[in-house]
């Protein structure tokens, strides 16, 4: 019975460096998203927002967090390849 091969093709071949690199920034961008809703949201907290301008000026500092984090995971990952 022949070995059945993994999910990026061949035997015995891993990711491409382009599949990491995605990879990741993905992972850099969720683990930028979390330290963003933490710290964004208690930064919104301390200056008295509540309601809408809460949820704006956190979904703000989430996103910009997880940008950042996921490029330079990205940029990290790529230079291992």
């Amino acid at each position: 019975m022949p070995a059945v091969g993994n999910v990026y093709g061949g035997q015995g071949q891993g990711p491409s460096c382009f599949d990491r690199m995605k990879m990741g920034a993905m992972i850099g961008f969720c683990v930028g998203m979390a330290s963003g809703a933490i710290f964004g949201g208690v930064t919104a907290l301390r200056y008295g927002l509540r309601g809408r301008e809460l949820v704006n000026s956190a979904g703000k500092a989430m996103l910009q967090a997880g940008g950042t984090f996921g490029t330079f995971m990205a940029i990290g990952t790529g230079i291992r390849c």
